[in-house]
């Protein structure tokens, strides 16, 4: 017997990859039940333990001895993956026959077509090799690799080529395509990213419901349909949408087709018929089959709008090709998945018949003009020609061919119309021909109406942008051909944006969109049998100006400069009105306008700019259509100042051949600085000026050197800085070039004019210029130089008072002055404070003068209280000036002493002197008199103390009639009868009156007190 080997050859990474096989079907129809078909027997062969990164090879060989015909062999991954449609350079399937001693097996005889043993072929990778194919390539490249579902295969491939984008709703797409065995059953498997997403499936396009065959399950994420039972009209295209998002799979039923019979045989038709090919097929009626055009090897389209229809009836199909022509001669294949099958297709012409013939005709100018003619058959086109001229059909002129008739029309002939006209059918030799007159019954020379335009000069003007429609009157007879010109161009009607167009009665240029380009002269050209004329129109375009060139910033102050530019190259058509004025600083991108006025000449003077900061500047010119756009930016440019002149300048020495000067810094500087100054100096008499250092100084003190003795000579100091030298300071009168000799003179400071007061133990340090004498105690250090004097005293003492005389001398000049210095000190106490009489709550004292008053004047007093319990001093009244003083309002039932200080200048005495004796207030029998206050102004900075006095027990403190309970922010205590508010960190919001109200078992009092409180 024979055994039939197949073997699977794997490559793979994967050594856990898992490949089974099932048993073989066999290829024919099980007999009766009364003779079983001998079943097959699988022996399956594995090569263990294989390599990660190598071969893995499965053998299964078939017991053949018992079978009838060649079986059937499929290899399966899993349960339904058919491992057919996987081959290529990763997947291998080979078969072949192996003999044994029982005998041979000859399956040649049950084979209806020798199908030719393939040559062992090197390990290729077909998808590579479909990739890079070109489409008429497939179908070989398909029988050559042992393909057999060439149709998925590429659908897959094309699915490859795409790349897949990320999706937000599934986590998991659908499997390109799958593939199944009729009868079987298939899952659809999806996981979802959000499984509260709706989801949907469809077939072809309609929506899946649930049913026996159709099942839906949900696991996890996972959302599976279930087709069970599948049939051939399962193999469709299904979707599932989720949200959205949409992803797509292709399924393909399997079964056991086989080409049954060739095509019928070679085709001839004619023209106009359909051609018709037939195959049949013996298995199912609904095959997956492709019909291919041999010439070109590619797929016939079969679409709604094609020639080409497809027929299937049964096993039976057709190719319908409709309105055949030449081209549809050549060789046509139909393709299944068993097989191919060609036939030849021969398309011929059918002969020509003549049923109406062209007719010569005669018609008036401007008439319209009609040939036609009817041919069979009528599916055949053709072409007119005048006077051996192909002609063109146009918006005068049109060809129509309606099934067996054919006509030209002309709308309105012309006298150019007038020719032989000839139909040549196409693909024949014969044709048909006929004379055409046109008449001409009347004339009448043309003429351009530009009257009408109604415009100066026939200039006619238009904005940049809008639409120009220019439409001039026209006449004569018969109507004339207009053509418009703009010098050599002409305009055609059938432009896009400038566009000429005639009319019975007259003629239109349109332009859309006008543009600076279509300024210019417009000729009119109108020609007939009767003559000629032309007119010109002249368009002006006018637009908004170019922006002129970037300005030239040409000086530059301290706020300020001076900048100029250039008219713009082109301005509009229109006159240019001024100009716009824009800065900015060059860090910022914020332009500001200078001018709101146009600025008439190309000259302007930007002003309030700050100094030190980098600008930029730019125009805009401004015609009667509009404004511009903006110029280039200027170049950066900083504005400086020069500073102020030097002040005063003064002669500080001179000798027989030098002067020197000395002066003081500008008032005002600027930003640039300051980098030294410049002295020249000019001999009276000359106006030349003698620069005196080569180099800038920065002191302001030079000595001008070299100079003739007893010239006279001007010297003037100018300030140099990055924006140039200031003005210059200037000597009032010339200076003679001689030594002088100067009397001496003291120049005493204002303040030592008067009284010189200092503190004891205060340092004291005098400048005097000059000054020459002897010190008149050892404690007071004197100092000489050249052009002061400085007495000194580290500690002053009340004994250092006194005048001091100065004295200075050069040759035989003396000039004196005089110091009056006087040291001052702390008064002493006052002297016999006594209490003169106590009445009432009132205590009257009086004291002498102290008897050192510091060497100073008193001032004033300060007399404070002490009550006897606690003998605490609180202040009466300060800087009084008086040697008495009636002290009032002292509470009754409490004994007080009472002390004085003195004080001037300086200050307080150190110490105070008391009275001996104290003075207690005794009750009488009085009525309660309430005392008046005045309305009292407070202004404070940090802390607040509101005082006043009233009588036990309660007192209540108010601000604006509101009691004040409980803030933190007040603080309220009373001490010996004084009662006192204290406002922490006030703000202006603590302003308003305060209210301190005191209320016993007698009555009630008040006083009020406005606070105002400046930040």
């Amino acid at each position: 017997g024979c055994v039939c080997c197949t073997e699977a050859k794997v490559a793979t990474k994967d050594t856990e990859a898992i490949v089974t096989v099932t048993e073989a079907e066999a290829a024919v129809p099980m007999p009766a039940a009364e003779t079983p078909q001998p079943q097959p027997v699988v022996i399956v062969v594995t090569e263990l333990e294989p390599v990660e990164g190598g071969d893995i090879n499965f053998v299964a060989k078939v017991e053949a001895k018992d079978l009838l015909r060649k079986p059937t062999i499929k290899w399966f991954k899993g349960k339904w993956m058919d491992l057919a449609s996987k081959t290529g350079k990763h997947l291998q399937l080979k078969e072949s026959l192996c003999q044994d001693d029982a005998g041979e097996l000859d399956f040649s005889g049950l084979l209806k077509h020798r199908e030719h043993k393939q040559e062992e072929v090197s390990e290729v990778d077909v998808w590579d090799i479909l990739k890079n194919a070109r489409p008429d390539e497939y179908e070989k490249i398909a029988f050559t690799y042992g393909i057999t579902d060439l149709r998925g295969l590429l659908k897959r491939l094309k699915k490859t080529k795409k790349e897949e984008k990320k999706s937000e709703a599934f986590a998991k797409r659908l499997e390109p395509a799958y593939q199944v065995d009729k009868g079987g059953k298939i899952r659809l498997v999806v996981d979802l990213a959000d499984p509260t997403v709706e989801l949907k499936w469809y077939k072809n396009g309609q929506e899946i419901r649930s049913t026996p065959k159709f099942i839906f399950e949900h696991k996890g994420t996972q959302r599976i349909m279930v087709i069970n039972n599948c049939q051939i009209n399962d193999d469709a295209a299904y979707s599932v949408t989720a949200g959205e998002e949409k992803c797509t799979t292709e399924l393909f039923v399997k079964g056991e087709p086989k080409l049954n019979g060739m095509c019928n045989g070679d085709f001839r038709c004619l023209i106009s018929h359909f051609c018709v090919k037939q195959a049949k097929q013996n298995d199912i009626t609904s095959l997956l089959t492709v019909w291919y055009r041999m010439k070109n090897g590619v797929e016939v389209p079969t679409g709604v709008r094609s020639r080409y229809r497809v027929k299937s009836e049964g096993t039976k199909h057709w190719l319908i090709i409709d309105d055949a022509t030449k081209d549809d001669t050549g060789t046509y294949s139909l393709m299944a998945t068993g097989g191919t099958t060609e036939a030849h297709v021969q398309v011929d012409l059918k002969p020509l018949k003549i049923l109406m013939d062209l007719q010569s005709v005669t018609v008036l100018l401007g008439q319209p003009l009609k040939l036609n003619c009817e041919i069979y058959p009528g599916n055949v086109p053709g072409r007119w020609y005048k006077n051996g001229q192909l002609i063109q059909p146009s918006e005068r002129l049109s060809i129509i061919h309606r099934t067996k008739n054919h006509s030209l029309d002309i709308e309105s002939s012309t006298i150019h119309d007038a020719g032989d006209y000839t139909f040549v059918p196409e693909g024949y030799t014969q044709m048909l021909s006929a004379k055409n007159v046109i008449w001409v019954n009347s004339a009448d020379p043309p003429r351009v109406h530009l009257e009408a335009l109604n415009v100066p000069d026939d200039t006619v003007t238009i904005v940049a942008g809008n639409k120009l429609r220019l439409e001039i009157p026209i006449s004569g007879e018969p109507a004339p051909r207009v053509v418009w010109m703009k010098g050599e161009r002409v305009i055609l009607d059938s432009g896009n944006r400038v566009r000429a167009e005639t009319f019975a009665d007259h003629t239109c240029l349109t332009i859309d969109i006008a543009e600076r380009e279509d300024t210019g002269n417009y000729k009119i050209v109108l020609q007939n049998e009767a003559g000629e004329d032309t007119a010109s129109v002249k368009i002006k375009v006018v637009d908004i100006p170019d922006p002129p060139e970037a300005p030239m910033v040409t000086d530059v102050g301290g706020d300020w400069c001076t900048m100029t530019w250039e008219l713009p190259r082109y301005d509009g058509g229109s006159p240019i009105l001024g100009y716009f004025i824009e800065r900015k600083k060059k860090q910022s991108s914020r332009w500001m306008r200078l001018n709101f006025d146009l600025c008439k000449e190309t000259t302007f003077e930007p002003k309030k700019m700050i100094e030190g900061v980098p600008y930029e500047v730019r125009i805009f010119a401004v015609n009667a259509i509009g404004v511009s756009k903006p110029s280039e930016p200027s170049k950066p440019f900083i504005p400086l100042a020069v500073t102020s002149e030097p002040t005063m300048l003064v002669v500080d020495d001179v000798t027989d051949t030098t002067v020197t000067m000395k002066w003081r810094p500008p008032d005002a500087i600027g930003a640039a600085g300051l980098d030294g100054y410049q002295v020249e100096y000019c001999i009276e008499g000359t106006d030349e000026w003698i620069l005196a250092n080569k180099e800038l100084i920065e002191k302001t003190r030079y000595t001008i050197t070299g100079l003739p003795v007893e010239a006279k000579i001007l010297v003037r100091i100018k300030a140099i800085n990055a924006a140039g030298a200031s003005p210059p300071r200037t000597t009032q009168h010339s200076i003679l070039v001689k030594e002088v000799i100067e009397p001496p003179k003291i120049r005493i400071p204002r303040h030592l004019k008067q009284t010189y007061i200092r503190k004891v133990g205060e340092v004291v340090n005098l400048v005097v210029k000059p000054q020459n004498g002897q010190p008149i105690d050892q404690t007071i250090s004197i100092r000489n130089s050249d052009c002061d004097s400085i007495m000194f005293i580290r500690k002053a003492e009340r004994k250092h008072s006194g005048k001091y005389e100065l004295s200075v001398q050069v040759e035989n000049h003396i000039d004196t002055a005089m110091l009056d210095i006087q040291i001052v000190d702390l008064p002493g106490p006052p002297q016999a404070v006594k209490i003169e009489e106590v009445w009432g709550n009132n205590v009257a004292l009086d004291w002498n003068p102290p008897k050192d008053n510091g060497n100073a004047p008193i001032i004033g007093y300060t007399i404070q209280k002490a009550d006897k319990k606690t003998m605490e001093g609180y202040t009466c009244i300060e800087h009084y000036h008086r040697t008495c003083i009636t002290i009032s309002n002292l509470v009754v039932g409490n004994e007080y002493f009472f002390r004085i200080y003195s004080e001037n200048m300086v200050g307080l005495s150190e110490s105070a002197t008391a009275t001996k004796d104290s003075a207690l207030i005794v009750k009488e029998g009085l009525q309660l008199k309430i005392p008046e206050y005045n309305d009292l102004m407070l202004s404070v900075v940090y802390c607040i103390l509101i005082l006043c006095y009233c009588s036990q027990p309660k007192v209540i403190w108010m601000k604006n009639k509101i009691t004040i309970i409980d803030d933190p922010r007040y603080r309220m205590f009373s001490n010996q009868g004084v009662c006192t508010l204290e406002i922490r960190k006030p703000s202006p919001f603590d302003g308003g009156v305060y209210t301190c109200k005191a209320v016993n078992d007698l009555g009630e009092a008040q006083v009020d007190c406005k606070l105002e409180v400046k930040g």
